[in-house]
């Protein structure tokens, strides 16, 4: 758990904080209590030096006129006074001339000491006339500060008549004026600890502060960074980080938010994928399927022109033959009006028949196995519909069919051929208008649209519709469901051929019991 916290980067950064700040701080405690004792330290001095001049001056008219009562208890009244420890006169001897310590009188002080080393570099050496010399020393268990003031040898004192100073002297004696410092060292002692505290105080402070904008400004997003992250982690895609801040923690939620996003569409696009694969397979295996289908009918298609071309070329002349002879006996036997000859007629008649049918179907196959080898120009589909039904326009009449038709345009350009066109309209009005045989009317509907550069057309029809046995077979060649002596089975193929020579597609869309709709699908060039 531990390691778990100091891991934390807003717990490093306060603690990193926080040292930077204490040590700034304690260097600048230290820096100012210095500041302060050594600036209370040069009052003092300055505080010592003054007094010592004072003593200088009080006593000089004394010392000129040789009063040493007077001297004595100048010495001892400022002596006296609070603060001052002590004071005492040398004189050029070294020797304590006055004192407030009356047991001092009369004492040789040791050159070594404190108090003569400001002047003297060495015991027996001859005392330089300095400023006023400053020393610090434990005295009574208390800090004094103790200052040297020279008295020289002016020319008032080597003139008058009490005094036996040389002229070439230039000390007559030492004034040193000994100051506790035990206010001063009281009053650092004080500030020193007010600043330590008040340091303390700020260092937590800022410390304090810091550490809470650390968490709301560091350590709250980040959280908000970790929970989106965990949640990212456990699938939940769809959760998003709330900051609104335009800074770098705002600007990396938006990244996160709109990675998130992406994410969450991926996702459901290979979920969906997954889930509808079986689908798409199914469908691209009937797609393939359907082309395959095509293919083979195509094939076969090929196949069975080139053999109905080979056929058709051969049967066709007996077949003419068998007609020709067939109704030459007819008419013979007709002529010589003998009841024993009706029912050699009849026979006649009926090879006539089969005969003529059969050139019906050999019709049919070479129409069905003719390769166009003409080229394809341009045409308006509109005139072409137009034409094939004009052409069949009796059958309408004949079966009481009604025609409908909706042309989305005036004219629709293709390059076609004319012909092959309007042998497919035909062929599949014809198919359409026997799929209501047996109705005493019907109606048909011809639709013409233009969608993404192709030509629709849709026939419609009230027929009966065709079963779902029958309709996967009604592009075969020779596949009928009428009686077999009313149709070859080749209308839908010849249609699905003409369609596929123009690079169209001809498909079922609707069929029912309540009748059946053709696409007809054809590029538009």
């Amino acid at each position: 758990m531990k390691a778990r916290i100091y891991n934390k980067l807003s717990i490093k950064l306060v603690i990193i904080t926080s040292l930077v700040l204490i040590t700034a701080l304690s260097i600048h405690t230290y820096l100012t209590i210095r500041f302060f004792e050594e600036n209370l330290i040069n009052i003092s001095k300055e505080g010592a030096y003054a007094t010592s001049d004072i003593i200088k001056r009080s006593t000089r008219y004394s010392m000129l006129l040789n009063r040493r009562e007077d001297l004595t208890q100048t010495t001892k009244t400022i002596g006296n006074e609070p603060g001052i420890k002590k004071v005492r006169i040398y004189n050029k001897t070294g020797v304590i001339a006055y004192s407030s310590d009356s047991t001092e009188i009369g004492k040789i002080i040791d050159k070594s000491s404190d108090a003569c080393i400001g002047c003297h570099n060495t015991p027996n050496s001859k005392p330089r006339v300095n400023a006023p010399d400053t020393r610090l020393f434990m005295m009574e268990n208390e800090r004094v500060l103790g200052l040297i003031n020279p008295i020289k040898n002016e020319s008032d004192c080597y003139t008058a008549s009490c005094h036996a100073h040389k002229s070439t002297e230039e000390l007559v004696g030492v004034l040193d004026v000994l100051v506790s410092m035990k206010s001063a060292d009281e009053t650092i002692a004080t500030a020193t600890k007010n600043i330590i505290f008040n340091s303390v105080i700020i260092t937590a402070l800022i410390s304090a502060l810091s550490g809470i904008f650390i968490f709301l400004l560091v350590n709250k997003p980040l959280n908000k960074f970790k929970k989106a992250i965990e949640e990212l982690g456990k699938g939940n895609l769809n959760y998003r980080v709330h900051i609104k801040n335009k800074n770098e923690f705002g600007i990396i939620a938006y990244q996160f938010n709109d990675m998130s996003k992406k994410l969450s569409l991926a996702y459901r696009e290979i979920k969906d994928w997954s889930e509808t694969l079986n689908e798409k397979v199914e469908v691209k295996t009937q797609e393939l399927k359907n082309i395959y289908d095509q293919i083979v009918q195509i094939e076969k298609l090929t196949s069975l022109g080139k053999l109905s071309a080979t056929v058709a070329h051969e049967l066709n002349n007996p077949l003419e033959g068998i007609l020709t002879f067939s109704r030459l006996i007819t008419k013979k036997l007709a002529r010589e009006n003998n009841d024993e000859h009706i029912k050699l007629i009849q026979y006649a008649k009926m090879i006539s028949d089969e005969a003529s049918r059969c050139g019906k179907i050999v019709k049919d196959l070479l129409l069905f196995s003719h390769s166009d080898t003409e080229e394809f120009i341009t045409s308006d589909l509109i005139c072409l519909l137009d034409k094939s039904i004009s052409l069949i326009n009796h059958h309408f009449e004949i079966n009481n069919i009604k025609l409908e038709k909706i042309f989305d345009t005036n004219e629709l350009i293709i390059k076609c051929n004319p012909q092959k066109i309007q042998q497919m309209m035909i062929s599949i009005l014809i198919n359409a208008i026997e799929s209501m045989s047996g109705r005493n009317e019907g109606k048909i509907t011809i639709k013409l649209t233009k969608e993404d550069k192709k030509a629709i057309i849709r026939i419609s029809d009230t027929g009966f519709g065709i079963s779902e046995k029958d309709l996967p077979y009604i592009f075969e060649p020779f596949y009928t469901t009428k009686e077999m002596a009313k149709g070859t089975g080749l209308g839908l193929s010849i249609v699905y051929g003409i369609v596929n020579q123009h690079k169209g597609k001809i498909e079922v869309e609707e069929t029912s019991i309540l009748g059946t709709t053709f696409k007809i699908s054809l590029p538009i060039n």
